[in-house]
C-alpha cells in the first residue's frame, strides 16, 4: 500500500528542520546549556506530533481500505499503530 504523506505533514517536518538549524545555530554561538537543552525539548515534542498525526491518518487510511476490501475487523491494524506510537516514544 502505497501512503499518503500530505503537504501538511512535510511542512511540519520542515518546521522542525529549522528547529535544528537554530539549535545548531545556538551552540555555534555558545548559547547556555539552558538554552539548547530547550529548544531540543521543543523539537522532541514537535516530532512526537508529527509521529502521532503520521500515524494516525495512515491508520485511517489502512481501516478504510480494509474496509473497502471487505475486511470488517480492523482490530489488528488498530493494534500496529498502537505497537508503533509505543516503540517511537
Amino acid at each position: 500500500m502505497d501512503y499518503n504523506y500530505t503537504d501538511a505533514m512535510k511542512t511540519r517536518l520542515r518546521r522542525i528542520e529549522g528547529q535544528i538549524r537554530g539549535v545548531l545555530r545556538l551552540m555555534e554561538e555558545g548559547k547556555s546549556c539552558k538554552d539548547v537543552v530547550s529548544q531540543l525539548s521543543a523539537i522532541r515534542n514537535a516530532s512526537d506530533k508529527a509521529i502521532a498525526q503520521i500515524v494516525a491518518e495512515n491508520l485511517q487510511q489502512c481501516i478504510l481500505a480494509e474496509q473497502a476490501a471487505g475486511n470488517k475487523d480492523t482490530s489488528k491494524i488498530v493494534q500496529e499503530a498502537v505497537e508503533l506510537l509505543v516503540k517511537s516514544r
